[in-house]
């Protein structure tokens, strides 16, 4: 991850439970998305045993706008940017390196407004908005 997300952890939510928090520090701490199941492995020493503890840990994540579902990875990542939090309509955009894996998220403004505005225009209910660019970082395309 390309961004420090320790800055964020006082925006908290006050009202997380002991697995959303459990959720939340393990994709801190990871270096690339985790799929429900890497989470899952990650915590089972904590007590978590079920697929369906996480998933429902990650709703209200997502819900409250601390992480992002990588609909094309089927994996979740921490939210870095300190605007989106509690937005679930704001717009997240994360480039996917396919060679090393590592993604990086930013917020573009522009793009958001331009977004709002078309689904203002064309009646459409905007509740959230994921951008996944796919393609290789800087640093995979100096090695090749």
């Amino acid at each position: 991850m390309a961004h420090s997300h320790e800055a964020h952890h006082h925006e908290r939510p006050r009202d997380l439970t002991r697995n959303q928090e459990l959720v939340l520090t393990t994709l801190n701490n990871a270096e690339a998305p985790l799929s429900a199941y890497d989470i899952l492995d990650k915590l089972r020493d904590e007590g978590l045993r079920a697929p369906l503890q996480v998933y429902r840990a990650l709703e209200k994540l997502i819900e409250h706008g601390l992480a992002h579902r990588l609909e094309s990875l089927n994996a979740f990542v921490c939210c870095a940017d300190a605007n989106c939090h509690g937005r679930a309509s704001g717009t997240a955009a994360f480039a996917i390196c396919s060679s090393c894996g590592r993604v990086d998220e930013f917020a573009d403004p522009e793009v958001t407004a331009l977004l709002a505005a078309w689904a203002g225009e064309t009646g459409f209910g905007l509740e959230r908005t994921t951008i996944e660019l796919r393609g290789r970082c800087a640093e995979c395309r100096a090695a090749a």
